[in-house]
């Protein structure tokens, strides 16, 4: 498999530090709101990447922390901690706050088929292994204690900057925007490793530590759960772009400072989900999560679908026109789908064939749009239906867009009888419940000697491409 590669800027030969085993960390939500369908976009890619990863051979381990501490609003060490944020908004205890939103996170991620990680570790529940990697920062000079609080000292490292060559006037505190300066640092790029109540007196959550009473930073937590469960040697780190600068960037400091030698070689960052007017948030315009989605009569599964079209590593426009193609795209496959027939044997050679060119063609770094396509290929196959629904099975193992479930559903509903007041009316066709409504309607103008409207509906469902046939007790259709 290649993978493009944020920290080296280059595609690469993925490897592992152990062969055929991979150790993965995804930077999980803040759980002080709702997960908005931009951030279930990174979760989506990163869901296809290790579904892909055990479909190519590799065993996986994948970890993922829940910030339930630490993460202040300007995503470095000013403004208010998030958690504590939502608890007053909402009036409620930070816990509650926080296992109401992991919830409904793993609820998301439930409906848009997104695997939960085979380890899931709440920041609050590592404590110790933040205090035992800031106390050996400290002891061998590579953080410092000043107004209370613990900082990583980023002068110690020869290169601090992993991931984008930043212009260091951009960079400077006070000029990036959102980052108010802190007098205690002795460098505009330390970090906080261990808050204390002098920076907060109302935090919620404090802990006695060696430095007194208070807090781990964001950046911390990552390191110490992905230690924990990981070890030492991760092989692939995953996120959404913006975290690569700060947090992915703090991340690599603490962690190589710590460990003393390389930590994790290959990251993968997702690029944004933007509205027509720019990158997608909680705090402007229509809050978008799959709640949401489903109000509005969307599959969670057709926004999974749109996401699969484009690369993960493009830009992503949502609109509700780019969202209504997707669903009708999702809707008419899985029409298709549910016309083939599961009947015979499947042929193993063009099974085996159409799986070696989908590994190839998907493994060039998470071809996504390249995965949708050998869908439509194997529709189009010289095979029987059997060998057809085997293979598409098989891609969806990665996909995980449902697609033999609901065909069948929708095959089952299609072989059901449609009552109407005059008896049973038997529709057949792909399994459409928009084209099965017209043929009755057809059916039931013609009953009430309407032959006008009759051929209305008829020459309607012509112009789409649907011929009708009349068979005794009902009518069949199909796509012409």
């Amino acid at each position: 498999m290649y993978l493009y590669n944020s920290a080296t800027h280059k595609k690469e030969e993925f490897k592992t530090h152990t062969p055929g085993r991979v150790e993965m960390y995804t930077c999980g939500p803040t759980v002080y709101h709702f997960a908005h369908i931009g951030n279930l976009r990174s979760y989506i890619m990163e869901d296809v990447l290790e579904k892909y990863l055990r479909f190519a051979g590799y065993d996986v381990n994948r970890v993922m922390n829940i910030t339930d501490v630490g993460h202040l609003s300007s995503d470095a060490d000013t403004g208010e901690d998030k958690m504590l944020k939502g608890a007053k908004r909402e009036n409620k205890t930070v816990m509650d706050i926080a296992k109401f939103y992991t919830d409904a996170f793993f609820d998301d991620c439930r409906k848009l088929n997104i695997k939960t990680p085979d380890v899931v570790q709440p920041a609050t529940g590592c404590i110790g292994e933040y205090i035992k990697i800031i106390s050996k920062l400290v002891d061998t000079g590579y953080a410092y204690l000043a107004g209370g609080n613990v900082y990583f000292d980023s002068s110690k490292l020869e290169r601090y900057y992993i991931f984008n060559d930043h212009d260091e006037e951009d960079l400077a505190v006070g000029v990036r925007e959102g980052v108010e300066e802190d007098s205690n640092k002795r460098n505009k790029n330390d970090f906080v490793l261990w808050f204390t109540k002098s920076k907060f007196e109302d935090q919620a959550l404090k802990w006695d530590s060696p430095w007194g009473v208070g807090y781990p930073g964001w950046h911390i937590e990552c390191s110490g759960i992905s230690m924990k469960y990981n070890g030492e040697y991760l092989d692939l780190h995953c996120g959404g772009v913006d975290n690569a600068f700060p947090h992915h960037t703090n991340e690599i400091a603490q962690s190589e400072s710590y460990l003393g030698h390389p930590w994790c070689p290959h990251w993968f960052h997702v690029h944004h989900l933007n509205d027509p007017a720019g990158k997608m948030s909680k705090s402007k315009g229509e809050f978008l999560t799959v709640s949401l989605l489903e109000e509005k009569g969307y599959d969670p599964l057709a926004y999974r679908w749109f996401c699969l079209q484009s690369h993960y590593r493009k830009t992503l426009v949502f609109s509700w026109e780019n969202l209504d193609n997707a669903a009708a795209g999702y809707t008419k496959l899985l029409s298709r789908i549910a016309a083939l027939k599961p009947e015979g044997d499947v042929d193993q050679a063009v099974f085996g064939e159409c799986r070696a060119k989908f590994l190839q063609q998907v493994g060039n770094d998470l071809n996504t749009s390249m995965a949708v396509t050998a869908v439509f290929d194997a529709l189009k196959a010289k095979t029987n239906d059997a060998t057809k629904l085997a293979v598409i099975g098989e891609f969806d193992k990665v996909l995980s867009l449902s697609l033999l479930e609901k065909a069948a559903a929708l095959r089952e509903k299609a072989a059901q009888m449609v009552q109407t007041g005059g008896g049973d009316y038997v529709i057949t066709g792909e399994g459409d419940p928009d084209v099965d409504a017209k043929v009755l309607a057809r059916y039931e103008a013609k009953k009430a000697k309407n032959f006008a409207e009759a051929d209305r509906i008829r020459d309607e469902l012509k112009a789409q491409g649907i011929e009708v046939t009349d068979v005794k007790g009902g009518a069949s259709w199909k796509r012409v």
